[in-house]
């Protein structure tokens, strides 16, 4: 069974910068997506940045030019470097994970999870870390 556990979160000032980690154990596949979405009071949970197994990154345009998705292995973390924050990136930022066939890899389909509705695709998600952003 995948646990997923995010750390990181915290409350900064319009500008600012946070790093957010999520501990993953009980991951036994070798191919897989990894992603990072987000949940504001109110709206629907959105992408903000996939990864697969092949080290492969897709963003949301939201987070294009401001935060990077990677992971280390030997750690079995994942990471979410978050820049020039703005208000609007105030949320619940969760990490999910999901086997994928290697085609399905090799073909970049990880990155389409970012698009709407992509939250669909992964069946392990942990509980999430509030990320405030005041302006």
């Amino acid at each position: 069974q995948v646990q997923l556990e995010e750390s990181g979160g915290g409350s900064v000032q319009a500008g600012g910068s946070l790093r957010l980690s999520c501990a993953a154990s009980g991951l036994t596949y070798s191919s897989y997506c990894m992603a990072w979405f987000r949940q504001a009071p109110g709206k629907e949970r959105e992408g903000v940045a996939t990864i697969d197994s092949d080290g492969s990154t897709t963003y949301a345009e939201s987070a294009k030019g401001r935060f990077t998705v990677s992971k280390d292995n030997a750690k079995s973390t994942l990471y979410l470097q978050m820049n020039s924050l703005k208000p609007e990136d105030t949320a619940m930022y969760y990490c999910a994970s999901t086997a994928a066939p290697p085609w399905a890899v090799a073909r970049g389909h990880c990155g389409d999870t970012v698009a709407t509705g992509g939250a669909g695709a992964y069946n392990s998600w942990g509980r999430g870390t509030q990320v405030t952003v005041s302006p």
